[in-house]
């Protein structure tokens, strides 16, 4: 029988073992975000077309559609410590395969692999930062901060590198910063958390299910592949290195303003600061897709990183209790299903349809699903997961 002990609510261990989480996948990290760059820049020297990439780009998002029930399990039976240590193993033997195999067939298992894989270090994160609810925004917040420090730091520099060696070298050197995440995964705790009732299956799509897949389908699929293939188009030269900035500024912004984002949930609410975000972030994406290309790109990177610590404190107050691992798991896997045919549907139609089209009918669509996200619940009742 798995344990079931409640995890510690000691609120100076909670937030340490939030901290080692997040830097554990702040290491692994690197390797996939580093090849969402890459790939589409240099598909031919991985052996893939355009198209192909898009597919391998989005392979480790789908296969957390039908993972995450059995990472969301795994975890809750042996831990953060166990769980997030074989996940820092298995992203290091992704990017030795990056750096050594091509083509479709034989990248794709290292993505269908990374995808459990950052399932778990994921879900580490987010039920760690939210495991007392006391000030679990501002923790979601520092979390998400700490997680952008691998990218922030992996994206110029490999974005250099790969101009000066081509792609494959970079990911030999990524591969020895996940295995440095050994010595953070030590650190954790090794409580357990409460096996919540096995769950079969995705449920019908609420509110922030819809939100979710729309904010992966624009933000971390069609927004990212289209920074690399149209940057690529307007700066041939040194795209790869104005990209990799770009990137990292993303990741640098959640350093910065994703503690902020966790203060302006605290003060106004999650659900308000969730609705005002995204509806700015619609109005820049129709900008970016009408030609504001590195300016619109700026500003979603600022808005992006201002929205990430929201979504999970509003899970854990519509569902308390051990329920929360699968709530936060949905959620997951429904920004996975359009983070995962984001990349395909970009590689497929961008070389053929108009970015202003491509972007401005998705930014509608996630401009309505914020607004649905308000709950306003009948006075004294307690809040149920729409």
């Amino acid at each position: 029988m798995p344990r079931a002990a409640q995890p510690p609510q000691n609120t100076h261990l909670v937030n340490r073992d939030s901290k080692f989480a997040a830097l554990a996948l702040a290491l692994a990290l690197p390797a996939d975000t580093v090849l969402y760059l890459l790939l589409p820049m240099y598909a031919e020297q991985f052996g893939v077309t355009l198209a192909q990439a898009g597919l391998l780009l989005a392979a480790n998002r789908l296969i957390r559609i039908v993972g995450y029930g059995f990472v969301a399990r795994f975890y809750a039976r042996h831990g953060d410590r166990l769980t997030c240590t074989l996940a820092v193993v298995a992203a290091a033997i992704c990017a030795l395969g990056y750096a050594t195999l091509s083509g479709l067939w034989a990248l794709l298992p290292l993505r269908l692999l990374w995808g459990l894989s950052f399932a778990a270090l994921n879900l580490s994160t987010q039920m760690l930062a939210t495991a007392d609810p006391v000030g679990a925004a501002q923790r979601s917040g520092r979390s998400r901060a700490f997680t952008a420090l691998g990218p922030v730091i992996a994206l110029p520099v490999a974005g250099l590198l790969a101009y000066g060696y081509g792609p494959r070298p970079v990911f030999w050197l990524l591969a020895a910063t996940a295995l440095l995440g050994l010595l953070v995964t030590r650190q954790l705790s090794r409580h357990h958390q409460p096996t919540p009732a096995k769950r079969r299956g995705l449920t019908r799509p609420n509110s922030l299910d819809v939100w979710s897949f729309l904010e992966g389908f624009t933000l971390d699929g069609l927004f990212i592949i289209g920074l690399s293939y149209l940057g690529s188009e307007l700066l041939p030269g040194g795209a790869v290195v104005m990209a990799g900035t770009l990137l990292a500024a993303r990741y640098l912004g959640e350093i910065v303003l994703s503690p902020l984002g966790g203060r302006l949930a605290e003060r106004f609410g999650a659900e308000n600061a969730l609705v005002g975000l995204s509806l700015l972030t619609s109005a820049t994406l129709i900008g970016f897709g009408l030609g504001w290309f590195w300016s619109g790109a700026a500003a979603i990177v600022v808005l992006r990183a201002l929205q990430l610590p929201l979504l999970a404190p509003i899970v854990a107050q519509r569902t308390p209790g051990p329920e929360r691992v699968h709530a936060l798991a949905a959620r997951s896997v429904w920004r996975d299903i359009g983070a995962g045919t984001g990349p395909l549907l970009a590689g497929v139609l961008l070389p053929f349809m108009s970015p202003a089209w491509l972007y401005s009918v998705p930014a509608l669509l996630l401009a309505g699903a914020a607004i649905a996200c308000v709950q306003r619940p009948a006075p004294g009742a307690l809040p149920q997961e729409r």
